[in-house]
């Protein structure tokens, strides 16, 4: 295959990677998703920078691929801690319910209403009192007798 065919093939893979990360980084709202196009994006780079490394027989290109890769594996850790937190704290992970974040000398930028959160009842499970052993159920027993 002719090279610079190659080249640009893999150019607009790359292209339509990043394009369709940002387009999606830019009309969604949960988090989850949005790191993803970011990531998409970023992946989208990558492509175009080891099509050109290998255009230029320089493996200069396909390095910094492989630090850009380790760095997202770090940072995708880092943002699954983060979601977790947030989904602990809010119940939700769509963007407008963080808007109030800001810093302490700026107004406040609501940009769309946020709707109150439904009350959860949290029920914890129970466990049987120590000492005391559970009745058997008949049924469950007949059932799974092989178990």
């Amino acid at each position: 295959m002719n090279e610079v065919a190659l080249l640009r093939s893999l150019l607009a893979i790359g292209a339509i990677l990043f394009a369709t990360g940002v387009i999606g980084l830019l009309t969604r709202r949960n988090l989850i998703v949005m790191f993803l196009s970011a990531e998409l994006s970023l992946q989208g780079i990558a492509v175009s920078l080891v099509a050109w490394s290998r255009y230029h027989n320089n493996f200069g290109g396909q390095m910094l691929v492989i630090f850009i890769i380790a760095v997202a594996a770090c940072e995708a850790a880092i943002a699954l801690a983060l979601f977790v937190k947030l989904f602990h704290d809010r119940g939700t992970l769509d963007v407008v319910a963080w808007q109030t974040l800001r810093e302490e000398n700026l107004p406040p930028h609501i940009d769309i209403e946020v709707p109150e959160p439904e009350a959860r009842e949290e029920k914890w499970p129970e466990l049987t009192p120590a000492g005391r052993e559970p009745a058997p159920n008949l049924q469950q027993q007949r059932h799974r007798a092989r178990v």
